[in-house]
């Protein structure tokens, strides 16, 4: 029996690379094109990113313009970005023409403005050049600004047999074709069709006998984390843009889509993390301290703001010295739960599964809190009372861990959910926010709580 040989994913190693530098220098062009050739195109954006500015731009220069093209989708922006600075108005706008028109506008859109007019003027492509001016009018962050042209569009009125030998004409320009559309003669979308009801269909029966009414679509103004939620849905691998006509104007795929929420989830984690702006690894120094410095300033506050909490409890320290030593973990105690509250706020608003009212959440985490708070108390009373000795301190300590957790639980449900229905980004909750509020809040609570029951 013949082996199958396992297929292995590909890997960037030193040797690859100092053998594509060495063919490079030594402009063997065979051996390169021979050797570039085993690999996908992502495979030889992986390897551009790597190599210096002026070899980077040899290849691409080297390869043919439809290979070439895609790699240039899949490099790194900042790579592509100094790639694009190297080659000409013309070579660039022969790399675009190879493109569908959602990722030849995702390229264009990244050039200087005066550049970007003199690109266009270059496409030769007169449909290809029309289709492109018309994306870049939409937004990034909406379906314009995200749909392909490229799909198979068939009218409600034509027969099957001559439905099949248009279509044949349309899907050369489409890489995928996730669904056939039907239109009707106003180019309103109103149904889709499936191959498989197509190729069982008779001869000269009419597209409106057997297209299927229910199909999914959005608006070209809709925010694209709302077309992502539908196609998450739905399952869906591609999905039509329409006006507010209902006139369909193209399709959004879901490798699209995947692109929308790995950026999404970037820029959330980001801001849980305390960084307010999108930022790479890579970024300048000045740049990645203005992305981080704002919280780290709010945390710089909130530890002036315990500060000044704790010195007005002096009493209580001279007092009872042990409430002092507690603090830190009444602190992360505090800043724990509400991150942990606020995270599955914000996971749950992301997904589209948080339903029903604002308090409903609160009287659910509230008592998930006390449950918690309440287990947690045990535990630390028993230690307190074993290593002070003192019953009335070690219920202190304990009664104020408990309001504590339940006082963060609430905040961190709370304040997502209110910046959500405020329109603004629930994410910015989680990390320092929280953290800073719930440790400042939590100080105060201890010791008052403390003082209360210790009768300082």
């Amino acid at each position: 029996m013949e082996e199958i040989q396992d297929n292995i994913q590909f890997q960037l190693t030193d040797e690859l690379l100092e053998k594509v530098e060495s063919l490079i220098e030594g402009r063997n062009d065979k051996e390169l094109k021979r050797l570039l050739n085993e690999f996908h195109y992502a495979d030889i954006a992986e390897i551009l990113d790597e190599l210096n500015l002026d070899d980077a731009v040899y290849l691409i220069k080297l390869l043919d313009s439809e290979t070439t093209s895609d790699v240039l989708t899949e490099l790194d922006e900042d790579t592509r970005e100094k790639v694009l600075q190297n080659l000409s108005d013309k070579e660039i706008a022969e790399e675009i023409e190879e493109l569908d028109t959602d990722d030849a506008v995702d390229i264009i859109a990244e050039l200087p403005e005066n550049r970007q007019l003199n690109v266009i003027s270059k496409i030769e492509d007169e449909a290809h050049k029309s289709e492109i001016k018309e994306l870049l009018k939409y937004d990034d962050d909406t379906a314009g600004g995200l749909m392909a042209k490229e799909l198979v569009k068939v009218y409600e009125t034509w027969t099957v047999a001559g439905c099949l030998r248009r279509i044949r004409g349309q899907a050369k320009d489409v890489t995928r074709v996730h669904s056939i559309y039907v239109v009707d003669k106003q180019e309103k979308l109103i149904g889709r069709l499936s191959l498989k009801d197509l190729i069982v269909a008779k001869n000269d029966q009419k597209i409106a006998e057997i297209k299927k009414d229910n199909v999914d679509w959005v608006n070209v103004h809709d925010d694209v984390e709302d077309v992502a939620k539908v196609m998450a849905k739905y399952d869906l691998e591609a999905i039509p843009v329409v006006d507010d006509n209902q006139t369909l104007l193209g399709r959004i795929t879901i490798d699209d889509i995947v692109d929308v929420l790995k950026e999404e989830a970037d820029k959330d984690y980001q801001l849980a993390a305390g960084i307010t702006q999108d930022v790479d690894i890579d970024d300048t120094i000045l740049e990645l301290t203005k992305a981080r410095l704002p919280w780290l300033f709010l945390g710089l506050l909130g530890g002036i703001g315990a500060f000044i909490i704790m010195e007005g409890f002096q009493e209580a320290f001279s007092t009872y010295a042990v409430l002092f030593f507690f603090t830190p973990l009444i602190a992360a105690m505090a800043g724990n739960v509400g991150v942990q509250s606020s995270a599955i706020i914000v996971q749950g608003l992301a997904n589209d599964d948080v339903k029903g009212s604002i308090n409903g959440r609160l009287a659910k985490e509230m008592l998930l809190a006390a449950l918690n708070g309440i287990i947690l108390a045990l535990f630390l009373f028993v230690f307190v009372w074993i290593y002070n000795g003192e019953v009335l301190k070690a219920v202190a300590i304990s009664v104020s861990l408990v309001a504590v957790i339940i006082i963060a639980g609430l905040i961190g449900t709370f304040v997502p959910l209110f910046l959500d229905k405020r329109g603004i980004d629930p994410a910015i909750a989680t990390g320092p926010f929280i953290t800073t509020s719930n440790d400042i809040l939590g100080i105060l609570l201890y010791f008052w709580i403390a003082k209360l029951i210790l009768g300082i």
